[in-house]
């Protein structure tokens, strides 16, 4: 293996008292980190232990000269070094203040995939597991550099904090041909994933930490639309991420079935088993628990099901061996704690207990249903025309389209719909960004996840009853009419009106969102004036509310008359 650290650029960025000792170590090739924090005696971290460099402690202007010699810290509090593979990581009192330094040595490891190179050939999508620093972004460092020069594969890196590319704009020559987009937050990994997808036309991404709820639901998309991904996640073995309510459905998530007798008995288990949900976005996933040595799952659907039951399961473990060469072995294992946990939520569901911890365990296997990843995500955003909104009524309107988010519906016809009728929709593929949604209610009932971003988010959703040119149009109807409502600036409106209009306004708008709204009651306005009823004839319309008008004691009033 051939191996690149840049070191000379990593001690420049240290004080003296310790550079020097690093500088005539003899194990400085495996170098993994040095930490500075104020007030302590610097550490350099190794392999085999810790060690100190220095009997001096560090101060404020210490730390000072290596933070100038960085540069900007992002969101994340990380920084790097210009044209390196380096990350430093800062710790901060509760001023703001860095009060502690991370300096993770980074390093390009030429020829560390071999070992799974012939997985990478499959075309599957790949998920690394392992515990931090064990070497997960080393080793997608060298998959993109192989799939995209070795391979000719069009890969690109979702890096979010310049780890895989090192920092700077012009990414490290480690990633070869691989073109690398940045994120200038943390929290829009999802949006950035999504975005290379729909504007870079990759055969391959990579992504590094997926840890989010959005993040593992933007890469289930990303894998359903024939995308390769290649991606890494905490934990050191796949089941300890079938027990992570977030990350689960990267690997197909999990639910709890009820059988009927028969089945119960066919099976040999109990009534109420656990079971897989979907279909995995990852086909394949390695645990890395040691540098030369990784357990690979080639069917990641089979090994879940199969730990879901208990079943004993037989692990293909790969090493490297000291002359370079790879010895592949089978092992048997059988995970007890999953047993154990599997046995507790039976025991729980077959003796009908209700306890909060009973309520957790089963909230936990929570998951989305794979159609949301078949419907929602399909297409891609399109601008289209506004809404011609007639009848020139002097309202000020917020011109802007509905953005729509579909679900368990079929793209290709709601898009037909929207060109027909010229609405004024734009599709996202993104589920925050989106104003409303619009599902089949028989899927989106199921769907824990979604309606809670979207009570998250406060995103109002649409459910139909079933799939038809009638059905969705008169959603569409409902869901412009809301939001040309929603999209009344009132501000402009009232803008250089007497107080007569105002409250005239006022009272159409609170009698028609306060009562016909809320108590389906029809509403008689006080009497006015012909000009100021026009007004609120105006604004009743764009209610979509029918009125009319009477006469009474010489005076006319306005009824506008509940749906």
């Amino acid at each position: 293996m051939l191996i690149a650290d840049d070191l000379e650029k990593f001690f420049k960025i240290l004080p003296d008292f310790v550079r020097e000792p690093l500088e005539k170590h003899h194990n400085q090739e495996f170098l993994i980190e040095v930490v500075m924090d104020l007030g302590r005696r610097p550490e350099a971290r190794f392999p085999d232990g810790p060690e100190y460099l220095s009997s001096s402690i560090v101060s404020w202007h210490d730390l000072n000269f290596s933070i100038k010699k960085i540069g900007y810290f992002s969101g994340d509090n990380r920084a790097g070094i210009e044209s390196t593979l380096h990350r430093i990581s800062s710790i901060r009192n509760r001023k703001g203040n860095v009060i502690g330094l991370t300096c993770r040595v980074g390093r390009a490891v030429f020829g560390t995939i071999s070992i799974i190179r012939d997985l990478l050939e499959k075309g599957n999508s790949l998920l690394l597991l392992g515990k931090p620093g064990i070497g997960k972004t080393t080793a997608i460092r060298e998959i993109a550099r192989v799939l995209a020069d070795e391979m000719e594969k069009r890969v690109v890196i979702i890096d979010t904090s310049n780890e895989i590319a090192g920092d700077g704009d012009i990414p490290h020559p480690a990633i070869g041909r691989a073109r690398r987009m940045q994120v200038t937050r943390p929290e829009l990994q999802h949006q950035v994933m999504i975005e290379a997808v729909e504007n870079h036309m990759p055969e391959v991404i990579i992504i590094d930490e997926i840890g989010t709820e959005l993040e593992a639901l933007a890469a289930r998309t990303i894998a359903e639309r024939g995308v390769q991904l290649v991606g890494t996640a905490h934990g050191n073995y796949l089941e300890s991420l079938i027990k992570n309510p977030i990350l689960s459905d990267l690997i197909g998530g999990v639910q709890y079935v009820t059988l009927g007798d028969d089945e119960a008995k066919r099976r040999g288990s109990q009534k109420s088993i656990l079971e897989r949900k979907t279909v995995p976005a990852f086909q394949i996933a390695i645990e890395i628990h040691e540098r030369h040595s990784w357990v690979v799952h080639e069917e990641v659907d089979k090994i879940v099901d199969q730990l879901l039951q208990g079943s004993k399961l037989f692990l293909q473990r790969r090493k490297f061996n000291n002359d370079g060469s790879i010895y592949i072995e089978c092992e048997s294992f059988c995970s007890k704690e999953f047993m154990n946990y599997n046995n507790h939520i039976n025991k729980s569901l077959n003796m009908g207990i209700r306890t909060k911890q009973y309520m957790d365990s089963i909230k936990l296997f929570n998951s989305v249903n794979d159609d949301l990843v078949k419907t929602s995500y399909r297409s891609s955003s399109r601008f289209l025309s506004q809404l011609n909104l007639n009848n020139n009524r002097n309202i000020s309107l917020n011109n802007s389209a509905i953005i729509l988010y579909v679900y368990g519906i079929n793209i290709k016809q709601i898009e037909s719909i929207i060109d027909s009728l010229k609405l004024s929709i734009i599709l996202t593929m993104d589920l925050i960004k989106a104003d409303m949604i619009l599902a089949l209610k028989s899927y989106i009932k199921t769907n824990s996840k979604i309606r809670r971003i979207a009570k998250s988010k406060k995103i109002t959703i649409y459910t139909i009853h079933n799939v038809n040119l009638n059905t969705i149009t008169r959603a569409f109807k409902q869901m412009l009419s809301l939001y040309q409502i929603s999209s009344i600036d009132f501000t402009n409106l009232f803008n250089n009106r007497s107080i007569l209009e105002i409250n005239a306004l006022l009272e159409v708008k609170f009698a028609i969102e306060k009562i016909i709204f809320t108590q389906k009651e029809s509403v008689q306005l006080l009497p006015q004036f012909s000009n100021i009823r026009k007004l609120q004839y105006n604004l009743i319309n764009f209610y979509n509310l029918k009125s009319s008008s009477f006469e009474l004691d010489n005076r006319r009033k306005v009824i506008i008359y509940s749906r």
